[in-house]
Formats: C-alpha cells, sequence, structure tokens
C-alpha cells in the first residue's frame, strides 16, 4: 500500500484476491502479519547481535560484515516460489522494459550496499545497544522522507514523534559510551555514530523511494514484484560488497580472522553463515509486511526491532545501560508510541468510511 495513501482496511475478500493460493480468511491473514512481525524483529535483532559477537572475537572485515547483510538473498527464492508470477499483465497499467528494470535494480542495489557498509562501520565502533538506539532515529527519518516523496500527511503526532527521536539520538551522541568496545577512541566512537546516524537516513530515504518506484515505474506491487525488487537489488548489493572486499585487500586477512577467531574456527564460520541467514529471514518478514499492509508499517516494525535489540545486548553482551541510555531508550519508545498512535487513529478513521460506505450502498440496493 503507498505511504501516501490512508492506512486501508483489508477485507476477507480483498486478501484474498491478493493471494487466491493462500485463499485467507481474515483470521488467517493477522496470522501471517503476526508471522512476518517475528521474523523481522526476531531476524534483525539476532543479526545485529551476531555482528557485534563477529568484532568482539577479533573480526575486523567491515566489506564482509556489509556482504552478509545481503549475501543469503537465495533464501527469497522460496517465497518466491510459492507466489504467482510477476509477469502477469495487470489490466490497468504495463509492465516497465527490461531495460528500465536494470536501471532500477542497478540503482536501488548500489545505494543498499553504500548503506550496508555504513551500518557495519557503525556496529564496529558501537555497542549493539548504542547502535540499535541510534538507529531508531530512522523512523523520524522516514517521516520527513514520506512527506517530501511520498506526500505523506505531517501531523502533530507524526512531528512529536520526530522530535522525541531527534533528542533521543543527540542524548546518546553526547553520552560518554562506558560499554564502548575495547580500542574504540573518542573519535572512532563519533565516526561510528555519525555512520550510524546517516546509514538510518539513507535507509529511510531507501524506503521512501523504493515506495515511489512501485508507484511511478513498476506500477505494480503484488507480493512477486515486492520479493524480486528484494532479491535484485540484493544480488547488486551483494555485488557490489564482492567487489569492495577484494580490491580493498581485506580478503586476504580473512584466513587469518578465522585463525585467530576468539571462539574458534568453526565458530567464525558459523557467525558468518547465521548472520547471512537472519539478516534473510528478516528481509522475508520485511517483504511480507510491506506487501499485506504497508511499507510504512514494515519500518515501524523495524523500529520495534530495534528497541528489544539493547535489551538483548544487555543480556548476551552484558552491555551497561547508564542513566542517559535509558532516558534515550524511553524516550525512543514513546517516539514510536506515538507514530503508532497516529496509524491507528487513520486506520479508525478508514473503518468507519468504509463502514458509511457499506451502508449506503445496502440502502441503495434495497431500494
Amino acid at each position: 500500500m503507498p505511504d501516501n495513501q490512508e492506512p486501508i482496511l483489508i477485507k476477507d475478500e480483498d486478501v484474498t484476491n491478493q493471494l487466491p493460493f493462500l485463499k485467507l480468511k481474515r483470521w488467517q491473514w493477522w496470522v501471517l502479519v503476526a508471522v512476518n512481525i517475528f521474523f523481522l524483529v526476531a531476524g534483525q535483532s539476532a543479526a545485529v547481535l551476531l555482528g557485534r559477537f563477529y568484532y568482539d572475537q577479533g573480526g575486523n572485515s567491515k566489506w564482509l560484515a556489509t556482504l552478509v547483510q545481503t549475501a543469503g538473498f537465495p533464501l527469497l527464492f522460496i517465497p518466491l516460489y510459492f507466489i504467482p508470477s510477476s509477469q502477469e499483465a495487470s489490466s490497468s497499467s504495463r509492465y516497465p522494459s527490461v531495460a528500465v528494470l536494470v536501471v532500477v535494480y542497478f540503482s536501488f542495489g548500489v545505494i543498499l550496499a553504500g548503506d550496508n557498509m555504513l551500518y557495519s562501520v557503525g556496529l564496529l565502533y558501537l555497542s549493539a545497544s548504542t547502535y540499535s538506539l541510534i538507529c531508531a532515529s530512522q523512523l523520524a527519518f522516514n517521516a520527513v522522507f514520506s512527506y517530501f516523496i511520498n506526500s505523506q500527511k505531517f501531523t502533530a503526532l507524526i512531528f512529536n514523534s520526530v522530535v522525541v527521536l531527534s533528542l533521543s539520538a543527540s542524548l546518546i551522541a553526547v553520552n560518554e559510551d562506558s560499554d564502548t568496545p575495547s580500542k574504540v577512541s573518542r573519535w572512532k566512537y563519533s565516526i561510528g555514530f555519525i555512520c550510524t546516524l546517516a546509514a538510518s537516513a539513507i535507509y529511510s530515504l531507501f524506503l521512501s523511494l523504493m515506495q515511489l518506484a512501485f508507484q511511478k515505474v513498476l506500477k505494480k506491487e503484488s507480493f512477486g514484484v515486492v520479493v524480486e525488487f528484494q532479491i535484485y537489488t540484493s544480488l547488486v548489493a551483494s555485488g557490489v560488497a564482492t567487489v569492495g572486499l577484494f580490491a580493498s585487500g581485506e580478503w586476504k586477512s580473512l584466513g587469518g580472522e578465522m585463525e585467530a577467531f576468539g571462539t574458534g574456527k568453526l565458530s567464525y564460520v558459523m557467525t558468518v553463515v547465521w548472520s547471512a541467514l537472519c539478516w534473510q529471514v528478516c528481509s522475508i518478514g520485511v517483504v511480507g509486511l510491506v506487501y499485506l499492509v504497508s511499507s510504512l508499517f514494515s519500518n515501524v516494525m523495524s523500529t520495534v526491532a530495534l528497541a528489544v535489540t539493547p535489551v538483548a545486548a544487555l543480556i548476551f553482551f552484558h552491555d551497561k545501560m547508564n542513566g542517559v541510555k535509558v532516558i534515550a531508550m524511553l524516550m525512543a519508545i514513546w517516539g514510536f508510541a506515538t507514530y503508532i498512535y497516529q496509524n491507528y487513529l487513520d486506520d479508525s478513521k478508514v473503518r468507519k468510511l468504509q463502514s458509511d460506505v457499506s451502508e449506503t450502498c445496502n440502502d441503495q440496493s434495497r431500494v
């Protein structure tokens, strides 16, 4: 569903038309949404923790950390196999040419690779909890970009969310992080903060441009089109990361990394493999929510994962949650809650309109 539209209440017959092979009822649609939320939250949280574990145990390749974020894209062929072909022409629009698709996929893939690189640098210099709290600012960026690019409304609640999330990120910026990874100077901490903040902004811009591409270029947002978009952009991003890995010379140090990895060579391989798998589990959740609900809702659920990660980091890595970080996390949750509440109000408004239209149609049919 385009971000410039009000949230749409999906009826049983609507879901059946969108996914005829599933013949979903309303409760089944909700179950599918819940499953995709779980994939997104669990996949993203686990991937961030594994990325931090990789660095903590002696890993140092930023390009490898970038590559694993998209290298597991073949996993997406599984859901693609069970859905209708995206090449089925729409009666109202003509599918774009191969040349146009190549330009779109290549452009978005390069942007995605650059964004993943910034995330990798940020996680290298920041603790998992600090990294996640900064990433929560992507919701504020998404509101701004959606307003200018997707013509989404900018209400008082959305404005409050943007301000609160911005202040939360500012608190992290001035915080003397006591659990910063070892041998990370204040200068590198600043680089990590800037890279993570920039990555959050670029990812939000990526989502808004993706929504615009579905509306203006692809002119179709079926499940197959969304999955194919994810596959081909990930393919390009993986290619860019692979070129970067070899061009930078980091590939030469991978053998030494494996030998010196704190928990052993097998652990090194499993960390890399499971990181790639977790990122793709997250991608399946993202794709599913974009199709079933909207890209905005998918982004909001990503922010939920960012709120879960600091708690998980506290348990597994014993990250210290000082007063500033606790306040920043509470502010991030508050900003997230106001964003969700605005979407609840919009959805209630649409439900009422649909009810009024249905009653009007019934009255006319009786006449």
